[in-house]
């Protein structure tokens, strides 16, 4: 049985109108153009669970299931924290995914989503909290208004001007994710494994029981860097043709992991609420983090690789998001200094 395909995104500038919701757009940055115009996720469902502040837009794909009808339509939303602190190494509780799908017919498309459906001027999610001066502009939180509030509504509010038509400060910027098939086959696994290599030759004294726990303790973690080697030099070598990838969408497939470690067992992802199993979709590679304008000197947004897990019925839920299993995985400081001196 082949492999499934694997698809890799690209960003690219487009016209606005091409990023809104009636076009079904794939993008990065801005505010989400979501798909079902109700059932929305609720505010306390996009805060970071680590700092509790409210989380960012980052991107979404447009990913319809074939010969589904339910999935007709469908896309899925990744959201993650900017406080930096939040990003401990290895942990996803900073990040959040959330499926939305819809059949051919329904409410909402192919004409404009009903008027009324009020959202946040700083991050685009639902607001119903609107500003108690002029009544004109909504948020998500307290959070948000006051953020607006510094940036530009403390010099609108109950002035004849509109709203500012520029862009949040707290968004990334927006582009549009296209797409294009990865050229060339999967690679064997061999380069996953450790295995094979010369076998070490035993001294023909005893060794005493303490050099012998010390010399076992050492191959173990020179098998161990070694292994995260094979693996850390397989991701770049699978990149190196298109380096500036910003995602690997391949449903059922493989992630392609940058390390050995914090790799998840099967039992470490949770099945959906109707009980099928989550399957792999689409990871987000390193490389987006250049086009986000988070580099600092100090801390900053980081993760080696950010793979999204999604219900292998893609079960309907009437017209609610549905939340999904994300895992960030992180280079080891090793592979950093590696990577910086090659």
């Amino acid at each position: 049985m082949s492999s499934p395909e694997v698809v890799l995104g690209f960003l690219e500038e487009a016209e606005p109108w091409r990023l809104q919701s009636p076009q079904f757009p794939s993008k990065v940055g801005g505010k989400p153009a979501w798909l079902s115009q109700t059932g929305l996720p609720l505010q306390s469902d996009l805060e970071c669970e680590k700092c509790g502040l409210p989380m960012v837009f980052l991107l979404q794909v447009y990913a319809p299931i074939s010969g589904q009808d339910r999935s007709f339509h469908r896309t899925l939303f990744l959201f993650c924290c900017k406080t930096p602190e939040c990003y401990s190494h290895n942990d996803s509780r900073c990040l959040k995914v959330f499926r939305s799908q819809l059949p051919r017919k329904n409410e909402f498309y192919s004409y404009d989503p009903p008027p009324g459906v009020k959202l946040c001027w700083v991050c685009g999610c639902p607001g119903n909290k609107a500003c108690s001066r002029c009544h004109t502009v909504t948020y998500c939180g307290k959070h948000h208004q006051t953020v607006h509030w510094k940036h530009s509504h403390k010099k609108e509010c109950l002035s004849a001007a509109l709203p500012s038509a520029s862009a949040s400060p707290f968004l990334f910027p927006e582009s549009e994710l296209v797409t294009e098939p990865e050229e060339g086959g999967e690679e064997g696994d061999d380069a996953q494994r450790g295995g094979g290599g010369e076998e070490e030759q035993k001294s023909t004294e005893g060794p005493s029981l303490s050099d012998t726990l010390a010399e076992a303790d050492l191959e173990e973690m020179a098998l161990h860097e070694t292994e995260d080697n094979k693996v850390f030099q397989r991701f770049k070598k699978k990149i190196a043709s298109e380096p500036h990838q910003v995602i690997r969408y391949s449903r059922g497939g493989r992630p392609l992991w940058v390390s050995s470690s914090h790799v998840p067992a099967e039992e470490e992802i949770p099945p959906c609420t109707c009980g099928a199993n989550r399957t792999f979709e689409f990871q987000v590679m390193p490389q987006l983090l250049n086009n986000l304008c988070v580099d600092s000197t100090g801390a900053s947004i980081d993760w080696g690789t950010v793979t999204v897990y999604t219900c292998s019925a893609s079960c309907n839920h009437g017209d609610q998001y549905r939340s999904e299993f994300v895992w960030k995985q992180d280079v080891s400081a090793d592979q950093l200094t590696q990577h910086r001196n090659t």
